[in-house]
């Protein structure tokens, strides 16, 4: 699935505490947070942090930012890929050296998106999202990130999380998922692990005053 097209999203409402409110589900959520519920059952998003990089009536589509890809690092994927030779290793700026490798989500696991700050852009290949995010799934930036020139901030995610038409709705009304607001530290933040707890607190929210119903967070 490709990253759809921005669209004119509607203001959403939120609550006291931040977090968006489930009766506003029907609202577009690109470029927000999905935090899942506690009480996830589905083993590939439990725990998860998912930033929203389009959301329409045709569907959803996302990036994990909380789950590290085991043993997998940049230099060694830039290896991989032939970006560079293995002795040049040694030679990567830190930012490559430094560059977060995360499992994105199930679907095209091996594909890399890198989410990135908005000081670096490719026409017709970086979809501009929300806020000074942004995603490029070229082979590109992978190459200008180990030269030193690419972005600011960006972490490469291997696989993203989709959603059919309706289906990131209703799973939010059936008390899958929280949302809120971004921000960079939840996205290109270290201690990958403990983000989720960290979008918890953001909104204010402790997880054992979840409930298991339905209902406003």
């Amino acid at each position: 699935m490709e990253p759809t097209r921005k669209r004119t999203r509607k203001i959403r409402p939120k609550s006291a505490t931040g977090a968006t409110s489930a009766e506003s589900s029907g609202s577009y959520l690109d470029g927000q947070l999905l935090i899942a519920m506690p009480v996830m059952d589905d083993e590939r998003f439990a725990r998860s942090v998912i930033y929203v990089c389009a959301h329409s009536s045709e569907g959803a589509m996302g990036i994990i930012v909380n789950r590290p890809a085991g043993s997998i690092d940049f230099p060694e994927l830039l290896v991989q890929l032939d970006i560079i030779d293995k002795v040049d290793g040694i030679k990567l700026p830190e930012s490559a050296e430094t560059m977060k490798v995360l499992k994105g989500g199930p679907v095209e696991t091996g594909r890399g998106f890198v989410l990135h700050s908005s000081d670096f852009f490719i026409e017709d290949a970086t979809l501009n999202i929300d806020d000074g995010i942004c995603l490029t799934a070229t082979v590109d930036i992978l190459r200008a990130i180990a030269k030193g020139g690419g972005p600011k901030h960006a972490i490469l995610a291997l696989g993203y999380a989709g959603w059919a038409p309706g289906q990131l709705e209703n799973e939010i009304q059936g008390n899958g998922w929280l949302h809120c607001a971004a921000d960079d530290d939840l996205i290109f933040g270290g201690d990958v692990e403990a983000k989720y707890q960290r979008a918890l607190l953001k909104i204010g929210i402790e997880p054992g005053m979840l409930s298991t119903e339905a209902g406003h967070a």
